[in-house]
């Protein structure tokens, strides 16, 4: 195990392979929703679940062992739906185009990855920033949370509103948001795995969910979509906006993941922390560009990985774990499939108030890191994206620098996701 500097990282197996298996879970919803957001473009569901297993298990394990850092890595939400709904479904372009426009982003992605930009992008940006990214990822997964498990529903009047407390649903994930609370205030060793099994065994104990009827399943081919791509017909001048689009996102929620994940766990603070993080964009690009090949959107760095990371997760056998576990719903998806989400998304409110305390440490005396920290916190979630949260807090970090005159205190990074942000809400 010299390979993961366990001893180095003041970590043990024990408790990488517990993290591994946090992340795991915190991370398995995307298998199903991954699937059923893609199928909307006309690519068949079975072959789709298939495609996201085996990318959440090649690009976890990629970076477990080329970075050894303890971020599990699978497809990213919102790509998804830009692809189905936006480039299928709105624009009328075949799926297997659209997957060509995936792959091109993803080439272009490798390419900036091999040089320093990336890394440097996200060592540059003022300490405050990165704490508030890490707040503002925290209210986002939470809001996530709280969306699907219903505890907040949609209002015309208000946008948002309380949800119905007498639906068993809902009184499922308030009996497992407790139990989560519990275990952390307790600081149970497991108290996410613990609070999600006490919840599960509840609900199929009172009928809120069914148990499995059967355990194990043949996996489905995934031929359909996989070596489908249309990388010819994606070449075409008029979509170099899309690709783009793709590009400028994929890089920029993993920047807020790694930059809010990094920084909770201080993973990526000194110089062996800096190569971590340089091979951690590495592999995130590889599993970019091969995403296409496979039949999916593009993979990024995971959010959810800050579960692991609070279980005590530091080195890349906690990504390695959370890789080699994705293997078990391609045999046994019927058992995790009678886990019931409202079990599951507890623990990412907790997740979220825990990431959410780093809002303590930033200087509010500094009006630059003050007002765009607002901006990011609330951002994320009112936004649902972790890019839009990052890149309005950079534009108003610099337009008050501006204001105050002092332009010099601007570092080049955050002028950069500033302009980013220009392109991106005026003109792409």
């Amino acid at each position: 195990m010299n390979l993961f500097k366990l001893k180095e990282n003041k970590t043990d197996i024990r408790t990488e392979i517990t993290a591994g298996f946090t992340t795991f879970i915190a991370m398995l919803y995307i298998i199903p929703v991954n699937a059923y957001i893609l199928s909307a473009s006309g690519m068949p569901y079975d072959a789709l679940i298939t495609a996201t297993i085996v990318m959440s298990v090649f690009v976890s394990i990629l970076n477990g062992l080329w970075a050894n850092t303890p971020i599990a890595m699978s497809v990213g939400m919102g790509l998804n739906a830009y692809f189905s709904f936006g480039l299928v479904n709105g624009m009328g372009i075949p799926w297997q185009t659209a997957l060509g426009i995936v792959f091109i982003s993803g080439v272009l992605y490798v390419l900036i990855s091999i040089t320093p930009a990336r890394r440097w992008l996200i060592e540059t940006i003022p300490v405050d920033i990165k704490r508030a990214v890490s707040a503002g990822i925290g209210a986002f997964i939470a809001f996530i949370a709280l969306e699907q498990t219903k505890i907040i529903v949609a209002n015309d009047s208000t946008l948002v509103t309380l949800g119905d407390f007498k639906d068993s649903g809902v009184l499922l994930a308030l009996f497992g948001l407790v139990l989560a609370i519990y275990f952390s205030v307790k600081k149970y060793k497991g108290a996410f795995i613990l609070s999600i099994l006490v919840a599960t065994l509840f609900a199929w104990g009172v009928g809120i969910s069914p148990m499995p009827k059967e355990l194990i399943s043949l996996p489905a081919s995934m031929a359909p979509i996989a070596f489908e791509l249309d990388i010819l017909s994606a070449l075409s001048l008029s979509f170099l906006p899309l690709i783009l689009i793709f590009l400028l996102t994929d890089l920029f929620d993993t920047l807020g993941t790694l930059t809010g994940v990094g920084m909770r766990a201080k993973l990526f603070e000194n110089e062996e922390g800096s190569r971590a993080l340089q091979k951690t964009i590495e592999a995130d690009a590889v599993g970019t560009m091969l995403s296409g090949v496979a039949g999916v959107t593009s993979t990024t760095s995971f959010i959810e990985s800050a579960a692991g990371v609070e279980e005590g997760g530091r080195t890349g056998l906690s990504a390695v774990t959370t890789g080699f576990l994705f293997l078990l719903p391609l045999f046994f998806l019927p058992l995790f499939k009678a886990i019931p989400p409202n079990a599951i998304y507890p623990i990412l409110i907790v997740i979220g108030i825990m990431m959410f305390s780093e809002l303590q440490n930033i200087d509010y005396t500094n009006d630059a890191s003050k007002y765009a920290t607002f901006f990011i916190v609330l951002g994320m979630p009112m936004t649902y994206s972790i890019t839009n949260g990052l890149l309005l807090g950079a534009l108003v970090y610099m337009l008050v620098n501006i204001i105050q005159g002092k332009t010099k205190e601007i570092s080049p990074a955050m002028i950069i996701l500033a302009l980013a942000g220009i392109l991106i809400f005026f003109f792409l």
